[in-house]
């Protein structure tokens, strides 16, 4: 990270770093002389824009909250012509950093396992992102219950797919679209689907060939 030595940082600075550090080491790590040691400023200026540690910290949950659950549900509502083009805009969360920081998913649930009030924000979360999830499917003719466990399929076999560091490359993930797009709905996919997936796909991913 750029050293801000003499410099006025601003609370998005405080931020940044404290959303890096999670990321990398562990909430134990996010305090606040470790954090103006990484940036290379004096604490006081924390202060400036925060109450305490809890105050920052609740800052890093609301700004989780605020990027990949916001964002999920938002692609959940994009308009499509069909439930495969549907979770094709789902998946491009999974393919740019932009809409979707999976390893920020990581840090805040790993976070979750040991705070109970974290717990209940990424629970609660997570069920308006099912809730969404399941409104794109039923908007596409499927019966409610069903519509909500297909739902829950996509989301958790998602957050967990990266988990299982599978290790395969895009080109392999792409080649199995389609029939990804059979399981999650029972119903195959327009190869100009899949088509537009992958395209969108390799140019997120520097994977042109």
């Amino acid at each position: 990270m750029t050293v801000l030595a003499h410099t006025k940082v601003t609370r998005q600075d405080w931020l940044d770093a404290a959303m890096s550090t999670l990321i990398e080491t562990g909430v134990e790590q996010v305090k606040v002389l470790t954090l103006a040691t990484r940036m290379g400023v004096s604490r006081s200026s924390f202060y400036w824009y925060f109450k305490s540690r809890a105050d920052l910290l609740d800052g890093l949950l609301a700004a989780w909250e605020a990027h990949n659950p916001a964002a999920m549900i938002a692609q959940a509502e994009l308009p499509s012509q069909s439930i495969c083009e549907a979770i094709c805009n789902i998946h491009k969360c999974v393919v740019n950093p932009a809409l979707f920081d999976i390893p920020l998913d990581f840090a805040v649930r790993d976070w979750a396992r040991r705070d109970a009030s974290v717990k209940a924000r990424v629970t609660a979360a997570d069920a308006r992102t099912c809730a969404a999830l399941a409104a794109m499917f039923t908007h596409h003719d499927y019966d409610p219950q069903e519509a909500l466990i297909r739902a829950r399929v996509l989301y958790y076999m998602q957050l967990g797919y990266d988990a299982a560091e599978l290790n395969e490359s895009w080109e392999e993930r792409l080649a199995n679209v389609s029939h990804y797009l059979l399981a999650f709905t029972g119903r195959p996919p327009r190869p100009e689907v899949v088509a537009d997936f992958a395209a969108y796909a390799r140019a997120h991913t520097g994977e042109n060939s």
